[in-house]
């Protein structure tokens, strides 16, 4: 009795079978003596009862342990606790492997609007990191315009688009993406991911066959993989690698999509569209292009990759994105009016996803006609890139075209190769006053490691000249340019 201690559990017998017995298990006394008792009956043979922590059990010579007998008798038995392993615990040993390797990162925050300088974790500095090409985030017509949407509708729509999350205002943003592009009609998705991924998945399947660019973007891959198409990848801009693999599967049945991005998001180079259109109708496959990094920045106005090239009417299925140069969030596709039809009813992120905040919707409508009004943001994006990749040339850092390709938009990556310098080096930078991320495996591949770059029409050239001294100082302290 007396060497019962907190956190014991006690099984209680009670002596007389089928008979109903007052049971009074006095059980602890806490550490001020306040003494308390448990109370109960019990009709069954036996019960379970524990000591709490910090107490301890009746004192001999107590009078309701003198009487114990004539009601119950009390054995002793110590609980055992399994003890439950994480089973989540190889993710902190990969995560400790990326410590080791110096590539873990951990999210800035922004603490007021994106803009060229900004404030970053308490910091003000100079952003290279933004996909802001034009610097809508900001534009006084885009504000108004989500405000103005708020008031009218509310903040949400309330349903998928399929049930009761239709609104007027998401018809009129995909009419105005449909006569930006040219085509007969377009659907606006959540995020420009889940519309290549939405969109790859619901027109292909298992018996299908998907040609691809090595350096596609992830929703790319990740919507194959989600069709259970058969995936033939061909080496980066690579028209006869990629014709090599159109031919061996043209004989089998079965639909074949060639796809590529429009612009290459971590290296900046422009797909070979025309090629890859020659290829396509060659083949007879449907062509298909991810233009988020060419929308706002390439073609007139901003139309993207197929109308840089004047290839209308020959691309298949265009996705674009909302949430770069259009300065929102989401993304479209546009094609032929079964095709959006088709995607109504199958893509599975429409089908399963609440529609866009109607304020979004109306900064995106707004933003679309910004594009018409002032394509001297697109000028002065173009300027501000000429600019910039040649002063980093001048100073020695490799931009591409050396083991990367060669940048030909406002991406403009410095290629260190080593994923842990380039992460110090980031480092580095941000003390100084600029943000560039570092970019690692698997992000890009191992040994290709980079700060990308990116310019905006909101750059001023006293900003791009700070930037610079402060990427020649630190590049030089820290060995990466001579």
């Amino acid at each position: 009795m007396q060497d019962a201690k907190p956190g014991t559990t006690l099984s209680i017998f009670h002596p007389i079978d089928n008979t109903e017995a007052r049971i009074i298990a006095a059980v602890a006394i806490g550490k001020n003596r306040d003494r308390r008792a448990i109370r109960g009956s019990l009709r069954a043979e036996s019960a379970v009862i524990s000591i709490p922590p910090g107490c301890s059990f009746l004192p001999k010579g107590h009078p309701l342990e003198r009487n114990r007998s004539r009601y119950y008798t009390i054995n002793a038995m110590p609980t055992q606790t399994p003890v439950r392993t994480n089973p989540l615990s190889y993710l902190t040993d990969q995560l400790n492997e990326l410590k080791a390797k110096g590539t873990h990162f951990r999210l800035r925050v922004l603490e007021d609007e994106q803009a060229p300088e900004c404030t970053f974790d308490g910091k003000k500095v100079i952003n290279l990191a933004s996909n802001n090409y034009l610097g809508l985030t900001t534009h006084p017509k885009l504000r108004e315009a989500a405000l103005e949407a708020t008031r009218k509708y509310g903040v949400g729509s309330g349903a998928v688009r399929t049930i009761a999350g239709t609104m007027k205002i998401h018809m009129e943003l995909e009419e105005k993406i449909a006569r930006f592009k040219d085509v007969e009609a377009c659907v606006v998705f959540q995020s420009g991911f889940a519309a290549n991924a939405g969109t790859v998945s619901a027109v292909l399947g298992k018996e299908d066959f998907i040609i691809s660019d090595q350096l596609n973007h992830a929703s790319i891959i990740d919507g194959a993989r989600l069709s259970r198409a058969k995936i033939l990848v061909f080496n980066h801009k690579d028209m006869a690698h990629a014709e090599e693999q159109l031919a061996s599967v043209k004989d089998q049945p079965g639909k074949k999509l060639l796809i590529t991005d429009g612009v290459f998001s971590m290296d900046g180079d422009i797909g070979p569209l025309p090629a890859l259109c020659e290829l396509a109708e060659k083949y007879g496959a449907i062509m298909m292009v991810d233009d988020a990094h060419a929308s706002g920045v390439l073609g007139r106005n901003g139309r993207g990759t197929i109308d840089h090239f004047k290839m209308h009417g020959r691309v298949d299925i265009q996705v674009g994105t909302l949430s770069k140069a259009i300065g929102a969030l989401g993304g479209y596709v546009c094609g032929t009016r079964d095709l959006i039809d088709f995607l109504y009813h199958r893509a599975r992120p429409f089908l399963f996803s609440t529609s866009h905040p109607p304020s979004v919707a109306a900064t995106c409508i707004a933003a679309f006609d910004v594009l018409e009004q002032e394509p001297e943001r697109i000028e002065k994006l173009w300027e501000n890139t000429r600019f910039w990749k040649k002063e980093l040339g001048l100073l020695g850092f490799n931009i591409g075209g050396v083991n990367t390709p060669a940048s030909e938009t406002p991406i403009t990556p410095i290629i260190i190769g080593d994923g842990k310098l380039t992460m110090d080096f980031s480092r580095e930078l941000f003390k100084e006053g600029v943000l560039g991320t570092g970019i690692a495996f698997p992000t890009v591949p191992e040994g290709k490691a980079r700060i990308r770059t990116i310019m905006t029409a909101t750059h001023t050239q006293g900003e791009l000249q700070r930037a610079l001294e402060v990427l020649k100082r630190v590049g030089k302290r820290m060995g990466i340019m001579a």
